[in-house]
């Protein structure tokens, strides 16, 4: 199925029989819980998810956002009505960030039917209300596995023999800044591939034709094995949405470059090149 749902899209299935559940995943790096927001305005009927506590574990030699355990999104996700035959359509601020990792993870813990809703709060133009619903338990049981995962040796191996693409801003691909981790720089043999490109200036995914064209002038050939990583695995989700819509697919690693550069002894490179 598309991973994305357009607003006019949206609002026919919340007028239809089977509704899909809507999970509010607004989050800012460095911020505090956008909680607040939430309950001041969200989609009627959508239920707030917490990225650093609900879709990520406890920071670390993992990285900043390591996978959260099992139990915990299993338990979060049954709170929010989540059930693995029910529609689940999720949405953040509009970055897309957030609310593909929210996609990614319940695709990858075996939920058959996610979707992000295309450009996030931001694009809908409908009502919104300060009403928390209070959702039926639902069923769904994480099944870890159904997505490609790869850890920091995978990454490595992938940027030397299929495409490992660095999903961060130029600069911090370059090693001319880095404003949150130990060491800048990226990945030897990774490519550059900012997430911020896969988006239109209207902010919502460009078409897919548009995103097939930019990774295949990147390297992704239809026999190429895909990898993307980000800072912490949150905007690389986001790349992965964007792979997917392209009809490529791609791994995760989820440590990413938080994960990698705490490492002293993995190899660092510089510029704009991959090697």
């Amino acid at each position: 199925m598309n991973a994305i749902i357009s607003t006019s899209e949206l609002v026919g299935e919340l007028a239809g029989p089977h509704p899909p559940v809507l999970l509010d995943v607004r989050y800012q790096m460095g911020s505090p819980n956008l909680r607040p927001e939430y309950e001041k305005a969200h989609l009627p009927g959508a239920v707030f998810i917490d990225l650093e506590s609900e879709l990520a574990g406890t920071p670390g030699a993992g990285g900043r956002h390591p996978l959260p355990d099992p139990e915990v999104f299993g338990a979060a996700m049954r709170a929010a009505g989540v059930s693995t035959d029910r529609d689940v359509v999720v949405y953040d601020g509009g970055l897309g960030w957030a609310s593909a990792r929210a996609w990614w993870l319940l695709r990858w813990t075996g939920h058959p039917s996610v979707r992000v809703l295309d450009g996030g709060l931001a694009a809908w133009g409908g009502a919104l209300t300060s009403e928390v619903p209070d959702p039926s338990p639902g069923t769904f049981v994480p099944a870890p596995g159904a997505l490609p995962l790869i850890d920091a040796e995978g990454a490595a191996a992938l940027a030397r023999t299929g495409l490992l693409l660095d999903a961060r801003a130029g600069e911090r691909y370059r090693g001319e800044v880095e404003p949150i981790d130990p060491v800048a720089g990226h990945i030897p043999g990774a490519v550059s591939a900012p997430t911020a490109d896969n988006v239109a200036e209207n902010g919502r995914l460009r078409p897919a034709v548009e995103l097939a064209e930019r990774f295949k002038s990147l390297g992704a050939t239809g026999d190429t094995e895909v990898g993307v990583y980000c800072g912490s695995g949150v905007s690389a989700a986001q790349q992965i949405l964007a792979l997917d819509v392209a009809g490529i697919p791609a791994a995760l690693y989820v440590g990413s470059w938080s994960e990698w550069s705490r490492d002293g002894s993995r190899p660092v490179a510089v510029g704009p090149d991959p090697q």
